[in-house]
């Protein structure tokens, strides 16, 4: 039996809508890491979840150099504050 046995689950497609730039640096942070943006929002949420952090050192040096090519300023503390812009 391996270590760590694949946990079969079942999977749903979703309509949610993010922010532009945000999306742009979760796809990249996907293709990085070999994994599918579900796969990685999945983690991203269960360790959030946990009060636990889904990044090494080494990957959110990643991520900030792809916030910076993908101009991502937000940060945490303007996740209550995001509106869409008028007529969207």
């Amino acid at each position: 039996m391996p270590p760590n046995p694949e946990i079969q689950v079942e999977r749903i497609q979703t309509g949610i809508r993010l922010e532009k730039r945000l999306v742009k640096v979760l796809k990249a942070l996907a293709e990085h890491k070999d994994m599918t943006l579900g796969d990685l929002v999945e983690g991203i949420v269960l360790h959030a979840f946990e009060g636990r952090s889904p990044f090494s050192d080494d990957t959110i040096d990643v991520i900030r150099r792809l916030r910076e090519i993908y101009g991502l300023e937000l940060s945490a503390g303007d996740s209550h504050r995001l509106a869409d812009r008028r007529g969207e």
